[in-house]
């Protein structure tokens, strides 16, 4: 037998949209349970009434920063499971580290899509994790995409022709991450480059080159490591702590 809760928890998570699972583990009602959609309303079952406005302000605020925690009102704790769809992750550039790439980013529930304009390079052979394999331009693959907070762009090529009209369609948007290969060298001329066609100051440091941390890298597996490590940096730390209507508790 299944229930409300259960059903809107599994219809978010097969739509892959964001939701949050409330839980009362303290206090008079404990053992209440609700789901809350995209935007903390609730579409089933229920938040007691004297907590309501607190509990749906501070959904919004863990889904913004896809944060699972227990918060306490008093003394009602309350337990807070973060539904998350699937950031993307698009790689630009079929080379060996991009299959290093595809693999373990598809480990960590990334929705993959490996690009590239040369058919022979972009196969299943060669690609066999990737969600979305696709023959093309960087401009070509990224039009008419919702580029949004949840999307990665790593470019591996070090032709300019390749990456210079992707950035037109990159770099003004709110993706999370945006990484470049190249030496040093490289990375400084593309700024400069990127700082002559009119791009702002904020808007080329966006582009992390030389790409991922320095960890001493130097076969592929680890490169990919490396760039695996700065998206997730990216991703959960550098942000501003979340005004919550609760206090932590500490568990």
């Amino acid at each position: 037998m299944t229930s409300p809760v259960l059903d809107a928890t599994r219809n978010l998570t097969e739509k892959d949209e964001f939701g949050v699972v409330i839980t009362v583990i303290t206090g008079s009602d404990a053992g209440a349970k609700a789901v809350l959609d995209s935007g903390a309303a609730v579409v089933a079952g229920s938040i007691p009434y004297r907590l309501e406005a607190q509990v749906e302000s501070d959904a919004s605020q863990l889904m913004a920063r896809e944060t699972s925690t227990t918060l306490a009102y008093g003394e009602d704790e309350v337990f807070f499971e973060v539904i998350a769809p699937r950031p993307r992750l698009f790689v630009f550039g079929a080379v060996h580290i991009a299959q290093e790439l595809i693999q373990h980013a598809g480990l960590l529930g990334f929705h993959t899509v490996v690009a590239d304009p040369r058919p022979a390079f972009v196969t299943e052979e060669r690609f066999p994790d990737a969600d979305e394999r696709r023959v093309g331009w960087p401009g070509e693959v990224v039009t008419g995409q919702d580029l949004d907070s949840r999307t990665f762009v790593v470019v591996l090529t070090h032709d300019r022709r390749f990456e210079d009209p992707l950035w037109p369609l990159v770099l003004p948007t709110d993706v999370r991450y945006i990484g470049a290969m190249g030496s040093s060298k490289t990375s400084a001329a593309r700024r400069q480059r990127l700082l002559e066609t009119g791009f702002t100051e904020d808007q080329v440091e966006r582009i992390h080159g030389p790409i991922g941390l320095d960890i001493g890298s130097r076969a592929a597996g680890e490169v990919a490591v490396a760039i695996l490590a700065e998206m997730i940096s990216a991703r959960y730390l550098h942000h501003e702590e979340p005004v919550l209507q609760g206090l932590p508790v500490r568990l």
